[in-house]
């Protein structure tokens, strides 16, 4: 869990470092000046994507640093590895949890299904001789569906 009080502070480091009023910095990246206000007085709590702009207009702010406070800040050129930084959650310090995060995800072409005609109600109770049909909804097992409207 991020502590916001040492949010704060690291953000105000990292003002401080380029000499950034706190409206210049929202401004830099692209948040409203009144967001950056909520933020400092601890009003609110760090979006994702208020992080990511940091990082993606601060190339010298480290992940872990802002975050967690560990790290360096600005980012040296050392390379970080799984003995530097402290597991956050009890899944990532499991021994057997060796799979790389960044690994390719194989996804699976969907099987063409060629629609199937019925020319016979299995259900008496309906009768649909004289019945135009609207739309036709399937799904699948996956969560997913298509729909098809005449």
């Amino acid at each position: 869990m991020v502590n916001i009080d040492e949010f704060v502070k690291r953000l105000e480091i990292i003002m401080d470092y380029y000499s950034l009023s706190t409206s210049a910095f929202a401004d830099k990246i692209g948040v409203q000046r009144s967001s950056m206000s909520h933020l400092l007085s601890g009003r609110n709590k760090p979006s994702l994507d208020f992080v990511m702009k940091i990082l993606e207009v601060f190339p010298d702010v480290d992940l872990y640093w802002i975050l967690f406070g560990t790290g360096n800040f600005p980012k040296n050129n050392e390379t970080i590895t799984s003995e530097t930084i402290k597991p956050i959650s009890p899944i990532l310090s499991d021994k057997n949890f060796e799979e790389d995060l960044f690994s390719t995800i194989e996804i699976k072409e969907e099987k063409k299904v060629e629609p199937k005609i019925i020319t016979e109600a299995k259900n008496s109770n309906f009768n649909f001789e004289n019945e135009e049909i609207e739309k036709i909804v399937i799904f699948y097992k996956n969560g997913t569906f298509k729909a098809y409207s005449s």
